[in-house]
């Protein structure tokens, strides 16, 4: 019907001129910050091979993508769902270096179906990558520039989840289960179903020692005791969980030396992005919102694929939700009006006023609109000769 062409897709929305004011305020002081920190900006196509675009990512992104077929070759193409595999792309073939490199971006993204804050399947997405460094010490600065993201958008009360998917990958390989029983276990696993974990891996008849400590993932979370605890449990779990559980304090007593007034909270069954991440993870939340607003963690040798396996980690989140949930504190910008005279001297009191970085709006012929209605507060009128800027 006629009547419906101006309804959009569920989930896809139109940014209307305050809340795009404030996108653009804010994508301007993120990129500044970046820029303070080292990362560059790199600016990825919308649309790629769907083969380049997947790459390394698992298949909940493939769910995520829309895709199509290209004219001129007959190959599958994807519409991005996430900009990290790009981002990757561009480090290991593109750019090539050999020292580490700090990478930032921020550009639309679309998803098949919402799954974030505010159901959006359009968000735009924003973050950093640091590649070419293995130590927990990029972990730290990537999960403090994240952090820093969150101030500079004026979002309050924020508590943090680390974990450590590295765990997970020591216990399950050692379980020795089928695709299909893995699948069903990390499944239960993320929603810390016990009962259907223990039935699984009972079913499964997994060694006992190795069942234990992956029922155990489940129920260890909470503040820096977690680490102890699952030292103790997963003892016999030999040098990799060892390590993973290391690299995570040595993470987490980083992060608290360099911000020790922010809360922590320990998750080892927090698998976010399982099927790229390898070591440790990282998520922010806020009160009354139960989805992460931000994530991120390592990665590493996800640009194997494109000849060049390096270290990797990194973090992302959606520039519409920190609009959403951030404080607006900037003042909504007035506006002088200019009368629709054709006056050099009045033209040349225009451009100077605009020089200086104020909106002045031109009255046109036959427009007899209230000034305040344009969103002005100060008018110009003669004062002989001259032009004076007045209050309305």
């Amino acid at each position: 019907m006629k009547s419906d062409r101006w309804l959009l897709p569920e989930g896809i929305e139109e940014v209307l001129p305050q809340q795009a004011r404030r996108l653009e305020a804010l994508r301007r002081r993120l990129l500044d910050l970046y820029a303070g920190w080292g990362y560059e900006l790199v600016m990825p196509p919308m649309i790629e091979y769907l083969d380049s675009l997947l790459t390394g990512t698992g298949h909940d992104l493939d769910l995520q993508t829309f895709k199509l077929t290209d004219q001129l070759t007959g190959k599958l193409m994807g519409l991005r769902a996430d900009m990290t595999p790009q981002v990757a792309r561009i480090d290991a073939h593109t750019l090539k270096k050999d020292c580490p490199t700090r990478l930032c971006y921020i550009g639309s993204v679309l998803h098949t179906r919402s799954d974030g804050f505010a159901g959006s399947r359009s968000p735009i997405q924003v973050g950093a990558e640091l590649y070419g460094h293995s130590g927990s010490e990029s972990d730290v600065e990537v999960f403090r520039l994240m952090l820093e993201t969150l101030r500079r958008s004026n979002i309050r009360d924020l508590y943090f989840d680390l974990g450590h998917v590295g765990i997970y990958r020591q216990l399950v390989r050692a379980a020795q289960l089928s695709a299909e029983q893995e699948s069903e276990l990390f499944d239960a696993l993320q929603r810390k179903a016990i009962p259907e974990i223990e039935q699984l891996l009972d079913k499964s008849a997994v060694d006992k020692k190795i069942a234990k400590g992956l029922l155990g993932l489940a129920q260890l979370n909470g503040d820096e005791s977690v680490i102890g605890e699952a030292r103790r449990l997963l003892a016999f779990a030999g040098e990799g969980v060892s390590q993973a559980l290391d690299n995570l304090q040595a993470v987490a007593e980083q992060i608290k030396s360099c911000e020790p007034s922010i809360p922590l909270h320990f998750d080892l069954a927090e698998l976010r992005g399982y099927n790229y991440h390898t070591g440790v993870v990282f998520a922010a939340y806020v009160p009354g919102c139960g989805q992460s607003i931000a994530q991120g963690g390592r990665y590493d040798d996800i640009g194997q694929v494109f000849g060049r396996a390096r270290p990797a980690t990194g973090f992302s989140t959606d520039l519409k939700t920190l609009i959403d949930l951030g404080e607006d504190q900037s003042a909504t910008p007035g506006a002088i009006y200019a009368p629709g005279d054709n006056d050099a001297g009045l033209r040349d009191t225009i451009e100077q006023l605009r020089r200086q970085g104020e909106r002045v709006i031109s009255a046109l012929p036959g427009d007899n609109s209230d000034p305040q209605q344009l969103g002005c507060d100060r008018k110009l009128v003669r004062d002989g000769k001259a032009w004076q800027i007045t209050t309305i």
